[in-house]
């Protein structure tokens, strides 16, 4: 969780490394001109959001963070996104546009990949939603759901309904209900890390 300005800078600085996002070139530049990388102004409008409700109390502190809460529900809206604040550590990628839905009261650690469909939430009126660690890949349709915990350096198949916890590391889950798969080296899945 973003707990000061240095915080925030971390934060932003490792998700553009996770998105691949190069700034300094007058090309790059040009190029996000013409053709806005819209995930990149989500995250990015994410991580000012979670700084300002976090870090800043006073009155027009306050008042910029009711007009940051509108702009991330346009831009979320306009995405497809249902993604609380407080949520993800640093070095978050999402890879696509398209309908993610998580828990507010979900975890989830640093250098997270996530496609599109992905679901992350509680289950049978419990409160409780899943705890996934650092280094997590989750595929495209994946839903995951309960009081469960994901353990570090974990891919998770796509279309997976993980229902349980998986306190092993550097492991493939897939299927449904999920289970392991084989035993995987993360770093092969997550380049940035």
């Amino acid at each position: 969780m973003i707990k000061s300005k240095k915080d925030y800078h971390n934060y932003l600085s490792r998700d553009k490394i996770a998105l691949g996002i190069n700034n300094n070139s007058n090309s790059e530049k040009i190029k996000r001109l013409i053709s806005p990388n819209y995930i990149w102004i989500f995250q990015k409008r994410m991580r000012k959001l979670e700084y300002y409700t976090n870090c800043r109390s006073n009155l027009l502190s306050k008042v910029y963070t009711l007009y940051l809460k509108y702009l991330y529900k346009k831009i979320s809206l306009k995405l497809g996104f249902s993604i609380p604040i407080n949520i993800f550590g640093p070095g978050l990628s999402i890879v696509h546009y398209g309908t993610i839905v998580i828990n507010s009261r979900a975890t989830i650690g640093s250098n997270c990949r996530m496609h599109a469909c992905v679901n992350i939430g509680a289950s049978g009126g419990q409160i409780e939603a899943p705890i996934l660690g650092d280094n997590i890949y989750i595929a495209p349709g994946a839903k995951i759901y309960g009081n469960i915990k994901i353990c570090n350096n974990t891919a998770i198949g796509a279309n997976a309904v993980v229902n349980k916890s998986f306190e092993e590391e550097n492991t493939f889950i897939a299927g449904n209900p999920a289970k392991k798969i084989k035993e995987i080296d993360i770093k092969k899945i997550i380049k940035h890390i």
